[in-house]
C-alpha cells in the first residue's frame, strides 16, 4: 500500500483533501478523503465506504449507500479532523457485474445474502485490511468508527486499527430499500437500532439521516 497522490478537494461538504492509494495486493487504486489534520492524532471521525457505482453515481433507491456516503462526507467535513476511506469494493465484493446479476435476483425474490451466495460467493467478500494500511500509512492513532457493521470493527482490530468508539450510521428507510436494511439487520447482524418488522412497514418518505 502506498500513497500515490495528494491534492485539496473543495467539495459541497466542505474542504477535504483527497489521498489515491494504490494497493499492490488488489491493484486497485482506493481514496481517503481527510478534513483537518488526523496525522498522529487521537479519536478522529472515520467512515469506510465500499463503492457503490448505482447509489453513490446513479441514485439506486434499493440500497442506502449515497445516503451513507452523504452524511458521513457532512459529519466528517463537521469534525475537528475526520476521514472517508472509499474502498473499491463494489457489490459488497463481487465486483460490477456480478452485483447487477444479484440485483436481477432480487428482482425476483431474493434479499442481498441469497443472491450474492446463490452466485457462488460469500454474503459479504470485503476485506478490510485495506482500510487498516491506508489508516497506518496516514498515521492515525485512534479512531472513532462511523459503523452499523460489526465486521469493520473485528477486521479493523485485528489490523492493529486502535477503535474508541462505535458511532451509529443509520439511515432512515423508502419504501424501495427497507427490505434490504431489514436483511442487514436480521441476517448480516448490522446494529441497525431499529425494529426490523417495523422497517417493513415504511412508506416510502424521503430518506434523513439518524443522528441519535
Amino acid at each position: 500500500m502506498q500513497i500515490a497522490a495528494i491534492a485539496a478537494l473543495p467539495s459541497r461538504f466542505g474542504e477535504f483533501q483527497v489521498v489515491s492509494f494504490w494497493n499492490n495486493r488488489d491493484h486497485k487504486e482506493h481514496a481517503a478523503f481527510i478534513h483537518g489534520d488526523p496525522c498522529h492524532a487521537q479519536n478522529v471521525l472515520v467512515r469506510l465506504h465500499s463503492e457503490c457505482l448505482t447509489g453513490d453515481a446513479a441514485g439506486s433507491l434499493r440500497c442506502d449507500c449515497r445516503d451513507q456516503l452523504e452524511v458521513a462526507m457532512t459529519n466528517v467535513a463537521q469534525s475537528e479532523a475526520g476521514i472517508v476511506l472509499y474502498l473499491r469494493q463494489e457489490g459488497r465484493g463481487i465486483g460490477f457485474t456480478n452485483k447487477i446479476r444479484a440485483n436481477g435476483l432480487q428482482d425476483i425474490g431474493y434479499d442481498t445474502g441469497e443472491a450474492n451466495l446463490a452466485l457462488g460467493f460469500a454474503d459479504d467478500e470485503r476485506v478490510y485490511s485495506v482500510a487498516a494500511l491506508m489508516l497506518h500509512s496516514l498515521k492515525v492513532e485512534s479512531v472513532r468508527l462511523m459503523t452499523n457493521n460489526p465486521n469493520k470493527i473485528n477486521q479493523l482490530t485485528q489490523c492493529g486499527v486502535n477503535i474508541v468508539e462505535r458511532v451509529p450510521h443509520v439511515i432512515a428507510p423508502n419504501a424501495r430499500n427497507a427490505d434490504y436494511l431489514a436483511t442487514k439487520a436480521t441476517k448480516s447482524g448490522h446494529l441497525m437500532d431499529v425494529d426490523p418488522e417495523r422497517l417493513l412497514e415504511q412508506d416510502d418518505r424521503p430518506i434523513v439521516a439518524d443522528h441519535a
